[in-house]
């Protein structure tokens, strides 16, 4: 390891990374943490970027896509509140990283994605660490899932110029979405469905995450 590496912030080794940049910045969830440490980062980077796997920062993994920084993994994860008994749906599988560290937190996920190649990629990866309370759907996700709904959860790795109403209306009564909002300035806010009709919104933070774009997918899916 070069000292180029110590000043871009690469880790050594997955615990190195989570002890540096998770834990010393204030994520206490202990069981998001060994989540983490179950969950090998470098397993879920394209193999060219496969040195920088434990880097602070997001990485490209093709399609204009990215797998996020660890530490908003962490974040993301711990303000969901997972329960062993949640049924969650996540927004943008990506190469399955964020959907690994769930499915050691909550009874079953299901996740959406657009791109064809990322969605079988990821579902051949997750099938291969013998990780069988996923599901990852080639979807649309601003429609969500409603066939499945309502969730528990609801997760959202891209970022939306809005909320969308689909999402909200498939969030289970006491149940948490957590999502980064807007277009050139992002915020990041976790929303609990409080009561029917009602929505508390907390602010977590600004934040940049690639763009939730629509695509008429149709019915395929990757399952």
């Amino acid at each position: 390891m070069s000292k180029m590496d110590d000043a871009l912030g690469i880790a050594r080794s997955n615990d190195e990374m989570i002890d540096t940049q998770i834990l010393s910045r204030g994520i206490t969830d202990m069981f998001v943490i060994s989540a983490m440490r179950q969950v090998d980062r470098a397993l879920f980077v394209p193999p060219e970027m496969r040195q920088y796997a434990y880097a602070d920062g997001p990485l490209p993994v093709g399609f204009g896509q990215t797998i996020s920084q660890p530490y908003i993994v962490a974040l993301m994860t711990q303000a969901l509140h997972p329960a062993p008994t949640d049924r969650v749906l996540e927004i943008g599988c990506g190469t399955g990283y964020q959907t690994a560290i769930l499915a050691h937190l909550v009874k079953e996920v299901y996740s959406l994605e657009v791109v064809p190649e990322l969605a079988e990629a990821a579902r051949r990866r997750l099938d291969e660490l013998g990780i069988a309370n996923v599901h990852v759907l080639l979807r649309d996700g601003w429609l969500g899932l409603p066939e499945k709904a309502p969730f528990d959860k609801i997760i959202v790795t891209a970022a939306p110029e809005r909320v969308p109403d689909t999402l909200l209306e498939q969030l289970e009564v006491g149940g948490i979405m957590v999502v980064p909002v807007g277009v050139d300035v992002q915020e990041l806010l976790q929303i609990t469905h409080a009561e029917p009709g009602r929505y508390v919104h907390r602010r977590l933070g600004p934040v940049r995450f690639v763009p939730m774009v629509h695509r008429d997918l149709g019915l395929q899916e990757s399952s």
